[in-house]
């Protein structure tokens, strides 16, 4: 069968919950992956780069909980890499295909690219092409690569990219990484934890989109762990030779290391899509409606890293249900829910996307910063807590260290941002993501009483400061 409802191009976790999303709507769904079903999260990202990190993170728990360890304990790295084998099934997809295929779903292995109005051409693995066709709407949900920057050398000297180190089987006596956002720093405390000696050269400092004391906290932690953290310097030379990579800093700073990964950013995967088929500039990101459908089509569709709205799996899995639903309604005659907060539309996208950092300490946040809230001219409240002063949290670890902040609109009376940093905080993001989505009234949260003692009674401390400010 060459024609369906719908054609999806790229079989990760958002291409797979646009096309269940439509098949549940009563459509027809074609899958289109040329690699592996599940995509960049499962194989290269989310999933092994957790794996890498939980064993060192578990040990430092235990490490900070007196009587949990009798006697000296350290990873064993083969064993971390084997359990990220695991975790990954060794890079064998049958069963991501097999959820896929019993869902409704027809999956067709091949690179697919755009062949003019609703055409998808695949070529599969033999070299064979077959052009699909679409009744309803092509969705491109190809995620993004990593981007190598333009550094003189780095490209020869064949450096690592999030999926080189969340994929390799040991760990590198010496690693050097460029950058300061997430997969640079978790990265760094993953390779450090194994024992790595860990170089992070980061020019503008760490996790720089956030509250400023989330990346002050994280470079203290990476500094804890042994790693050299370089900030206000960048590479302006790298070579390779005799296995050793060097590279020279504007500061005059020589690092010397076996590995180097680039951990400077993404772009979208959509330089050999086709796009020039349908008169969109390859390689380019795709602008879309809160529907998610590219802006000047009617049948065309962008979910994911792809659309360059929030390069997150979970956003890209929520824009990808909200298309998958609005693509059978406007099949089925229906109306489209498209308003703000709609069942149709991607409206959290805007205000209210949840993140967490795996770092050492964790770093978890949802709506805006301080800075971005005043900068839009809200009128906020912004308070502060010392999450070790909580008892849930002096009892999670000895000596417990954190912070939390609140970001209220002075003028709704809600929380529009909150940032927590801390051990075990990735747990306490959801009651804000809640509260920023519900727009729930500050006199309301007042009445949802934290239990004792856990590090969620923060949220009561929080309130009393406000209240008490």
């Amino acid at each position: 069968m060459d024609e369906f409802d719908v054609v999806v191009i790229g079989g990760g976790p958002v291409g797979e919950n646009v096309a269940d999303r439509a098949v549940r709507g009563g459509l027809t769904a074609a899958l289109v992956e040329s690699e592996k079903f599940g995509g960049e999260c499962s194989y290269w990202a989310c999933m092994p780069s957790k794996a890498l990190l939980r064993p060192g993170q578990a040990l430092r728990e235990a490490q900070h909980v007196r009587g949990a360890l009798a006697g000296e304990a350290a990873l064993d790295p083969s064993e971390v890499f084997a359990r990220r084998d695991a975790v990954v099934r060794n890079w064998d997809d049958a069963g991501q295909v097999q959820w896929a295929q019993g869902a409704g779903i027809t999956t067709i292995r091949g690179q697919g690219r755009l062949a003019g109005p609703r055409r998808v051409a695949v070529v599969g693995p033999d070299g064979a092409e077959t052009v699909l066709t679409a009744r309803h709407a092509v969705v491109v949900a190809t995620g993004t690569d990593a981007a190598v920057p333009d550094i003189p050398g780095l490209r020869a000297a064949a450096p690592w990219t999030s999926r080189e180190a969340t994929s390799a089987k040991a760990a590198p006596p010496r690693l050097a990484v460029i950058g300061g956002g997430v997969v640079a720093t978790e990265m760094a405390t993953a390779y450090a934890s194994l024992g790595s000696r860990v170089t992070l050269l980061a020019r503008s400092g760490l996790l720089t989109g956030l509250e400023p004391f989330a990346g002050e906290a994280v470079g203290d932690g990476l500094r804890a762990l042994g790693v050299d953290v370089v900030t206000g310097e960048s590479p302006i030379r790298v070579t390779r030779a005799g296995g050793e990579v060097t590279i020279e800093t504007s500061g005059g700073r020589t690092v010397v290391a076996d590995e180097v990964l680039a951990a400077t950013g993404r772009a979208p995967r959509t330089v050999d899509l086709g796009l020039e088929t349908i008169g969109l500039e390859p390689g380019s990101w795709l602008a879309v409606d809160d529907t998610l459908r590219v802006e000047g089509f009617d049948w065309l569709y962008a979910a994911g890293d792809v659309n360059h709205r929030a390069l997150l799996t979970h956003q890209g899995k929520y824009q990808a249900r909200a298309a998958g639903d609005a693509i059978a309604a406007r099949a089925r005659g229906a109306t489209v829910d498209d308003a703000a907060w709609g069942a149709h539309v991607a409206t959290a996208d805007h205000t209210a996307v949840p993140q967490v950092i795996f770092t050492e300490p964790e770093v978890a946040a949802i709506g805006v910063t301080e800075a971005q809230a005043r900068a839009a001219g809200t009128d906020v409240a912004v308070v502060d807590y010392d999450l070790g002063w909580v008892a849930g949290a002096s009892l999670y670890a000895d000596g417990y260290a954190g912070r939390a902040r609140m970001v209220v609109d002075e003028g709704r009376g809600v929380v529009i941002g909150m940032t927590l940093v801390g051990p075990a905080v990735a747990e306490l993001l959801h009651a804000a993501t809640i509260a920023v989505v519900g727009e729930v009234p500050i006199d309301r949260l007042w009445h949802a009483v934290p239990a004792y003692p856990t590090i969620s009674e923060v949220w009561l401390r929080l309130l009393e400061a406000y209240r008490d400010r």
